[in-house]
């Protein structure tokens, strides 16, 4: 369960990063376009969203007993 949750957290937080490069790099995957649907705040908001959300997983599943 530990592995999952760390693996989960971390393609989560890579994705986050990927996406906010991308971003200002001008080159946005089709995969990635669907966040910025509902306009640029709430797509920078789900951008950090992602990122925060995998760091966390990451980090609390480093922490956790077998």
């Amino acid at each position: 369960m530990k592995s999952k949750i760390s693996s989960a957290g971390g393609f989560l937080f890579l994705l986050g990063i990927a996406s906010i490069v991308m971003y200002f790099i001008g080159f946005v995957p089709k995969i990635l376009v669907w966040i910025d649907m509902w306009g640029e705040t709430i797509g920078w908001a789900i951008r950090i969203g992602i990122t925060v959300l995998g760091g966390l997983l990451f980090l609390v599943s480093t922490k956790m007993k077998d």
